[in-house]
């Protein structure tokens, strides 16, 4: 693996404590968000089902799926909820698409620039 080439994505002050929002890099959809002075960057599309991760709902560090309100860790990728069902349904769901993290990215701030890698960090966290 070379090294990692990193893109400038947004400034700091395009995002507020609690906020997203979805750009492109290199082709790539990317998650941007803030949650009090650390930044995320993470894939914008659910591994549950696709949907638009940046018109879900963040709290805290945890970002909720618009779709079936799948819910993911920012810090890892990891899946805290595969979906909002439960007992056959949840296990069934599970059977049909098993739960995956989300793919994370690296992010560091050069100035009042948000910048991000553009190799992504496989979450290895099972939870």
């Amino acid at each position: 693996m070379g090294m990692a080439e990193y893109f400038d994505a947004a400034g700091i002050s395009e995002l507020q404590e609690g906020q997203m929002k979805s750009v492109i890099i290199e082709g790539n959809e990317i998650l941007l968000a803030r949650a009090g002075d650390t930044f995320y960057a993470v894939e914008n599309r659910c591994p549950h089902m696709g949907a638009n991760l940046s018109l879900g709902e963040l709290n805290g560090t945890v970002i909720t799926c618009p779709r079936h309100h799948s819910q993911f860790d920012l810090t890892d990728g990891h899946s805290v909820r595969w979906t909002d069902r439960s007992g056959l349904s949840l296990s069934l769901a599970k059977m049909i698409k098993s739960p995956r993290p989300l793919k994370i990215y690296d992010v560091k701030i050069v100035k009042d620039r948000i910048m991000v890698g553009d190799q992504k960090i496989i979450s290895t966290i099972s939870k």
